[in-house]
């Protein structure tokens, strides 16, 4: 059984890392300095699928690491 959630955390966190490092970034490095002269705009298409995707794949993560942690074989 323990077995199972190393694979499941494997899995979901390479699909997070991927799914983070294809987001568009809305905001350079310059925004967070108070540099931002972008307008705001709303997710829409893919980005938002990939967003969505991006917040399940987190909690499936945490959650197969917290429940990995109380399976004792």
């Amino acid at each position: 059984m323990k077995n199972l959630f190393n694979i499941i955390s494997t899995i979901s966190g390479i699909l997070l890392i991927i799914s983070v490092l294809i987001q568009d970034r809305g905001q350079s490095l310059g925004a967070s300095f108070g540099g931002d002269s972008s307008f705001h705009r709303s997710k829409r298409g893919a980005e938002l699928v990939v967003f969505n995707a991006t917040i399940v794949l987190a909690v499936i993560f945490v959650l197969t690491i917290i429940l990995g942690l109380f399976i004792k074989k």
